[in-house]
């Protein structure tokens, strides 16, 4: 079955929750193929109940132990832009679409989301722009973040952050 995971780790990201499970985004992602959507929506208010969604499979959870297998039983991750959040998509190799929440403070979710877009890593977007970029994305330009290199990833961060 053709899986959307979306993680906001463990943040409040409810606009994010809220975006994706819209009946736009829904159409969107029943258009692309998917079949099933799992949220993983943290410390957020919106918790979706599994019989919200008629057109997809939807489940729903505030927290786990891992996300590594729902990470790893899904066709496509869309997450916040932590960096953590970030890695362990790009490191189960799965495509991975990062809503940059525009709403914070010295927001360096999206220099991040912004470089690893630029090396062709992910595709970003903000809620404003989710369902666009799901009907307009094109995941078989994305290149795979080299594995297991903590430090390269350390030294990425630093350098989409200004600090090198």
């Amino acid at each position: 079955m053709k899986t959307v995971f979306v993680t906001v780790g463990t943040t409040s990201f409810d606009e994010l929750i809220e975006h994706v499970t819209s009946a736009e985004v829904i159409q969107e992602l029943k258009t692309r193929g998917y079949e099933r959507l799992v949220l993983q929506v943290g410390r957020g208010a919106v918790l979706p109940a599994a019989d919200s969604c008629s057109q997809l499979k939807l489940e729903a959870f505030r927290f786990k132990d891992s996300i590594v297998e729902d990470m790893r039983q899904s066709d496509l991750v869309i997450s916040h832009a932590g960096a953590g959040s970030c890695l362990e998509a790009l490191g189960a190799g799965k495509p991975l679409l990062v809503v940059v929440n525009d709403k914070l403070m010295n927001n360096h979710q999206l220099e991040l989301a912004r470089q690893l877009h630029t090396d062709h890593h992910l595709l970003y977007c903000t809620c404003s722009t989710l369902t666009e970029t799901l009907r307009n994305m094109d995941l078989s330009v994305l290149q795979p973040f080299p594995p297991g290199q903590p430090k390269n990833f350390a030294n990425f961060l630093d350098k989409a952050l200004g600090l090198k």
